[in-house]
């Protein structure tokens, strides 16, 4: 035993020392006759290419000490992936085939297994599967890495023409992404979503290398999650009894997320987006993402205090101006009431104690003057000249430190510091605990933050928001009265047309900004918005677009020579998709399969 233990020490040692290229290596291409999505920093294939068949008794064989419990379930599951492929390239790669040996493992050897999974964590990897077959090698810094490299791994086999597995040899791949922040937010308080397409979602993000499943958990419509200290706030506001996330549900989201490599951010948006509902009595109002809307009221008088504008139409006469919430759902909560730190409080140290992550979303986008010029005390407070900004400001500087205190950085939409009408000083912000998030105006936005000193997360809703370009769900319209009425770019839907998985590919989220201001940008998310989105569409809405950000913030948008890379991208995302059915992603289709087997002929320039 302790002749076999030092022999694996040996081996563990060689692969985490620097080797030598074992194989002949030629120059990174454009595409091989398989890819790998996302485009790896650096990929080699020995020509003539060829691929080594994978021997029934495949395993992947982690080596590192101590044992990292999700790097070994990582291990068993992308054996079982591997064994099991069932992808046919649409076009047959010309490769040749080694028929004299066969694949038996994949090595994987990770220098720091312990390394947690936060932000900034080392994702790179080296990966060298030799053409003589026997064992393929993966090196990592650590398990996080090692689980990247795995997929890749993945991606370089299919299913041959004898209907076994085969996988390409004499590659080499040293790969890291270019952001450490890649991600997806997905919107489940105007849409319930069962736990399985969640988890499903996750696990198409983890293929796709992205690492951050950002949980807008509540919003004005719903609240769906139940909290330990707050059990009230699930049971009258979500949709039904079968709709709720229970502690276990989270638990389970969370440790799944975990074991693919993503880290899961969970956002209750307040004061701003509350949830107004009535049943039995009870109207409740809350709004846990963004600081303007808690609230519970009944006959046990509970919480009556503690929001504004509760149960009001939402557009007063139709009019943009006077409006009480952004859309359908008025309620914000109050800043000068005790109650409402009361429960925020809970809120933080409930779901802080659920979701281990070092950040925590606030919130606070697009508060509303209208509702709080409705409440009398409010009212009060500006009659003796007090202003909105310093209500929003009350309570950020109130909440904040809730939330820093916890361990947590704290992330807002950009609205807290850039809202024309309601907005907070930098001071109660400070950047050192303090990420903003924009989605509005471009890169426009995104500079004006960088430049105030803060990191950001890019959601730029004119390249980033998937729900874009679906018309809008208001009722009696009568807009529509006019037959050319949404027959401009914008379809009616105000942040028209929908985004093509090229214009999501194409966007650069450090645009004009110096190479010091670029630095601030820690990554981005698309974002799904689900005022019409539920489960029976919602993997045609994400994917492959969310693949397209995914490629773009791990390896970039352009070749060696600076050119935009789109056109090469195309097929290479179209085979991806299709993996991506074959492993039961219902991804949309980007083109016609005869454009796939017809390079070149679906461009639109030759």
């Amino acid at each position: 035993m302790a002749r076999l233990h030092h022999q694996l020490l040996l081996f563990v040692l060689a692969l985490s020392s620097p080797a030598p290229l074992l194989l002949p290596a030629r120059a990174d291409a454009s595409s091989f006759p398989v890819n790998v999505w996302p485009k790896p920093v650096s990929m080699s294939w020995a020509e003539p290419h060829a691929a080594v068949p994978v021997s029934p008794s495949f395993h992947i064989l982690v080596v590192s000490r101590p044992e990292n419990p999700y790097l070994t379930s990582a291990a068993d599951r992308y054996t079982r992936l591997l064994l099991q492929e069932r992808y046919r390239p649409i076009v047959r790669p010309a490769v040749n085939l080694t028929a004299t040996t066969t694949l038996e493992k994949l090595v994987v050897a990770v220098s720091e297994p312990g390394a947690p999974l936060q932000h900034g964590v080392d994702e790179s990897y080296t990966l060298e599967i030799p053409l003589t077959g026997g064992a393929a090698t993966l090196r990592a810094a650590t398990a996080w890495g090692a689980m990247r490299g795995m997929e890749t791994f993945s991606q370089l086999a299919w299913r041959g023409m004898s209907a076994v597995a085969v996988v390409a040899a004499g590659v080499r791949v040293e790969d890291r992404p270019l952001y450490p922040h890649r991600g997806l937010m997905l919107d489940t308080g105007r849409t319930f979503f069962p736990v399985g397409d969640i988890l499903r979602t996750v696990d198409a993000m983890a293929g796709n290398k992205m690492n951050v499943f950002h949980w807008h958990i509540t919003d004005s419509q719903s609240f769906p999650i139940e909290l330990p200290s707050e059990p009230e706030l699930a049971a009258k506001g979500a949709y039904g009894e079968d709709m709720r996330y229970t502690v276990e549900d989270v638990t389970r989201v969370v440790e799944f997320a975990m074991s693919r490599g993503v880290r899961v951010v969970p956002e209750i948006d307040s004061p701003g987006r509350p949830l107004i509902l009535c049943f039995d009595g009870y109207s409740i109002a809350l709004h846990l993402i963004r600081p303007n809307a808690m609230y519970l009221h009944g006959p046990a008088g509970a919480y009556p205090d503690a929001v504004t504008c509760a149960g009001k139409f939402w557009l007063p006469d139709g009019d943009w101006n006077n409006r009480l919430a952004a859309e359908p759902g008025a309620g914000q909560l109050n800043p000068l009431s005790p109650k409402t730190y009361k429960i925020i409080s809970n809120v933080i140290n409930d779901l802080t104690s659920l979701f281990p992550d070092n950040l925590y979303h606030a919130g606070a986008d697009e508060v509303a003057p209208g509702c709080w010029e409705t409440d009398p005390s409010i009212k009060a407070n500006l009659a003796n000249g007090g202003t909105l900004s310093q209500l929003l400001e009350r309570y950020v500087r109130a909440t904040h430190p809730m939330v820093t205190s916890k361990n947590r950085t704290a992330v807002y939409w950009e609205d807290v510091l850039l809202d024309a009408a309601v907005n907070v000083s930098a001071s109660a912000i400070p950047p050192a605990t303090t990420i903003l998030q924009t989605w509005n105006n471009g890169s426009n936005n995104t500079k004006l933050v960088v430049r105030a000193g803060y990191r950001a997360i890019v959601s730029s809703a004119s390249f980033y928001y998937l729900d874009c370009g679906h018309g809008d769900f208001l009722g009696n319209d009568s807009v529509y009265d006019d037959p050319n009425s949404d027959f401009d770019a914008r379809g009616g839907s105000w942040c028209g047309p929908y985004k093509t998985w090229q214009r999501v590919y194409d966007y650069d989220i450090a645009y004009g900004l110096t190479e010091e201001e670029a630095t601030l940008v820690i990554g981005g998310e698309v974002a799904m918005w689900t005022e019409q989105v539920d489960a029976g569409v919602l993997d045609g809405r994400v994917w492959p677009r969310a693949a397209a950000m995914a490629e773009a913030l791990w390896s970039g948008n352009r070749d060696a020579a600076g050119r935009k890379r789109y056109a090469e991208a195309t097929d290479r995302l179209f085979d991806w998709r299709q993996r991506m059915v074959g492993r039961g992603v219902r991804a949309e289709p980007i083109q016609p399969l005869w454009c796939r087997t017809r390079p070149g002929m679906c461009n639109a320039v030759q």
